[in-house]
């Protein structure tokens, strides 16, 4: 039991260390260094996270302060050096990177980079991953580490500006937490958008619109936002997570506050219908917010068997309650869903804030 116990331990360790790697996670929680010092956890780490036959590599700045941490403590792991030694692709990967002329930090924040959220409610091994042990064949009663790829497991990747505002305002950039807090609750009830036709406003980086699509079965998902900049980048989310070309999503660009109907169509959507509509971190504004309600609001009377939920974090009182005000003003009921975020020391991914409160909330007609 207690090896089995151990074994565990492991998996976990090094399953936690690459996914937060993955999200480019500015700390990351290194595996124990008497798993460090083992020659197949280090090939593994390389393979997965180092090799520069990685299909979306971390930036090379992120790379390098990452690995220069884990050789360093790789290092002061080692007891016996005639049994362990640092790993020499490691080692030579390290000495690349400390080679190249990186861009400054206030350059390297304006590049995009690939950034990769695990999923690991639809992990059926929760917190362990492909991260398997075998036997070694050479030393029995040592485990070596599997060398199955991260992409095994299910995951979104993006390609997100994580430290850029555009020049037009918009957020869209980026995957803020309410977004990987809506996925967690959808993940955790997929009958809301199974099989249905959805509708996500302020799509952003359409992690949720790719999550209902790719992995909850949603019949169909219109991925809106105003900013035609965030709406030209979606087609590019899509081609990362085997999406291009799908039926299953559709980019578009939508103003809160503008009429719907008698606009382009004279039924909107051609008539279509909508069950769900989504939305994370669109109450953010107090100045958007009468905007975005009327817009929920039209949706609400076009199709009155909607379903409406909307993760709010709240990183303002005042503009929250003006939120759910504007919502009791329009004749919106707003239902508050107990599903608090966890700790950090208990999320195995996706990562993100818990110190911070983030409300689902759903709406309904009074």
């Amino acid at each position: 039991m207690a090896r089995t116990t151990q074994i565990k331990r492991k998996h976990m360790q090094i399953a936690r260390f690459c996914r937060q790697y993955l999200q480019l996670e500015p700390v990351v929680d290194f595996p124990d260094g008497e798993y460090l010092c083992d020659a197949s956890v280090q090939e593994t780490l390389y393979e997965q996270l180092f090799s520069e036959d990685i299909k979306n590599p971390a930036p090379p700045r992120y790379q390098l302060r990452i690995l220069k941490e884990l050789v360093k403590r790789i290092e002061e792991s080692i007891e016996d050096w005639d049994q362990y030694g640092l790993s020499d692709n490691l080692y030579t990967r390290l000495s690349h990177l400390l080679s190249l002329r990186l861009p400054s930090e206030a350059v390297a924040a304006q590049q995009k980079c690939y950034v990769t959220y695990h999923l690991s409610l639809l992990d059926q091994n929760l917190g362990v991953g492909s991260y398997a042990f075998e036997q070694d064949p050479d030393q029995p009663g040592r485990e070596e580490v599997s060398s199955a790829s991260p992409d095994e497991e299910p995951h979104i990747t993006l390609l997100e500006s994580r430290n850029l505002i555009a020049a037009s305002g918009t957020t869209g950039l980026r995957t803020w937490e309410a977004s990987l807090h809506l996925g967690q609750y959808l993940l955790t009830h997929p009958s809301l958008v199974c099989g249905k036709r959805v509708l996500e406003l302020g799509a952003g980086t359409g992690y949720v619109s790719i999550l209902c699509a790719k992995y909850l079965g949603a019949k169909h998902v219109i991925a809106t936002d105003g900013s035609d900049e965030v709406v030209a980048n979606l087609p590019d989310s899509l081609f990362l997570n085997g999406l291009q070309g799908s039926d299953a999503v559709q980019p578009m660009e939508l103003w809160w506050g503008h009429a719907l109907v008698g606009t382009e169509e004279a039924q909107w959507n051609g008539g279509r219908e909508v069950d769900v509509v989504l939305g994370a971190d669109i109450t953010y504004d107090k100045s958007v917010i009468p905007a975005l309600v009327a817009t929920v609001e039209e949706v609400v009377e076009l199709f009155p068997k909607v379903e409406v939920v909307i993760a709010a974090t709240e990183r303002n009182r005042e503009t929250y309650e003006s939120f759910l005000s504007v919502c009791e003003g329009r004749g919106l009921e707003v239902v508050h869903a107990e599903f608090p975020v966890p700790p950090r020391s208990e999320q195995t991914g996706p990562f993100y804030n818990h110190l911070m409160p983030i409300h689902i909330c759903q709406l309904r007609r009074n």
